[in-house]
C-alpha cells in the first residue's frame, strides 16, 4: 500500500489528528467531570459566563493583536479575515452588558488566561505562521458552537434583542457552514515548509493546552464562588439588575434548573474550549 506523504495531507486534517488526545483532555477537565457528577452548583455556572468573558477578551486582544500586525504574512493572509471574524469588539459590548461601563475597571482574568495571551504575542512576534493553528482553533470552534448557543442561552436567560450575546453572533458571515469550508479551503492552500508544518501542528497542540489551562484556573476560581442567595447578593451587588434578577428568577424556578444547566454547560464548551467544535 502506498504511504502518503505527510506534506499531501491537508494541514486541516493534520491538526484534526494531532489533537485528538488533546481534544480529550479537554472533555475531561475538571470543571466538566464535576458537572457530570452534579457537583457544580446553579450559582457557579451562572458566575462562569462573566469570567470566561474576561478571559476571552484578553486572548482575542492578543490574538486580533498578532493577525493585524501580520496580516500581510504569506501564511497568515490566506485566513487573514478581520470583518467576518474578529471577537473583541463584541466581547466588549457583552462585558459592558453585564458590567457597564466601567467594566475594564472590574476585570478579573486569572493567570492562564495571562499566559495564553503571552504566548501569542510571542507566536506573532516570531512564529506568525503558527497563528494558523491558533486562529483556526479558536474562530471555527466560535462559529460552529456559537451559533446555536447564542440562540439557546438568549431564550434561556430571557435576554432581550440579543443583548449580552454579542459573542455569539457572526453578522459579517451568511452561512456558517459555506464560511468554514472558505477558511478551511484557504488554510490548506497556505505553503508550509516541514519545519513550519510541525510548527503549525505542535501550535495547535499548544492552543489547546492553553485553553484547558484556562479552563481548569476557571474551576479553582468557581470554588470560591459563595453557595448561598445572601452571598451571592453580597458578590455581585454591582451587577446589573437585569442580571440579578434573572438569577433569581433561575433559583425559583426549579423547572427551569435543568435547562439552564445544560445550556451553560454548552456556554463553557464553546467560550473555554471553543477548538472542540473546529473540527
Amino acid at each position: 500500500m502506498e504511504t502518503v506523504e505527510k506534506s499531501q495531507i491537508e494541514l486541516s486534517e493534520q491538526i484534526k489528528a494531532a489533537t485528538k488526545d488533546s481534544h480529550v483532555r479537554a472533555e475531561n477537565t475538571e470543571l466538566m467531570l464535576s458537572y457530570q457528577r452534579g457537583r457544580v452548583s446553579l450559582l457557579q455556572l451562572i458566575t462562569s459566563p462573566l469570567l470566561l468573558l474576561c478571559s476571552l477578551y484578553k486572548i482575542y486582544e492578543a490574538l486580533e493583536e498578532a493577525l493585524d500586525t501580520n496580516a500581510s504574512h504569506e501564511a497568515v493572509a490566506p485566513i487573514y479575515f478581520p470583518q467576518e471574524l474578529s471577537r473583541l469588539e463584541s466581547i466588549g459590548k457583552d462585558l459592558e452588558y453585564f458590567y457597564g461601563r466601567s467594566w475594564r475597571e472590574k476585570m478579573t482574568v486569572p493567570a492562564a488566561t495571562l499566559r495564553y495571551a503571552q504566548r501569542l504575542r510571542e507566536v506573532g512576534r516570531d512564529h506568525p505562521e503558527y497563528l494558523v493553528a491558533h486562529a483556526y482553533t479558536r474562530y471555527l470552534g466560535d462559529l460552529s458552537g456559537g451559533q446555536v448557543l447564542g440562540r439557546i442561552t438568549q431564550k434561556s436567560l430571557g435576554l432581550k434583542s440579543g443583548e449580552g450575546l454579542s459573542f455569539f453572533s457572526f453578522p459579517g458571515v451568511s452561512s456558517p457552514n459555506l464560511f468554514k469550508q472558505l477558511y478551511r479551503s484557504r488554510m490548506n492552500s497556505i505553503e508550509l515548509t516541514e519545519e513550519q508544518r510541525s510548527g503549525v501542528l505542535q501550535e495547535a497542540v499548544t492552543a489547546f493546552e492553553l485553553n484547558v489551562q484556562v479552563f481548569n484556573e476557571l474551576q479553582d476560581s468557581l470554588s470560591c464562588v459563595p453557595d448561598t442567595e445572601n452571598e451571592m447578593r453580597q458578590r455581585h451587588t454591582q451587577h446589573k439588575q437585569s442580571t440579578a434578577a434573572a438569577c433569581e428568577a433561575l433559583q425559583s424556578s426549579s423547572s427551569l434548573m435543568p435547562r439552564f444547566l445544560r445550556t451553560l454547560l454548552g456556554v463553557f464548551v464553546v467560550l473555554a474550549v471553543g477548538a472542540v467544535y473546529a473540527f
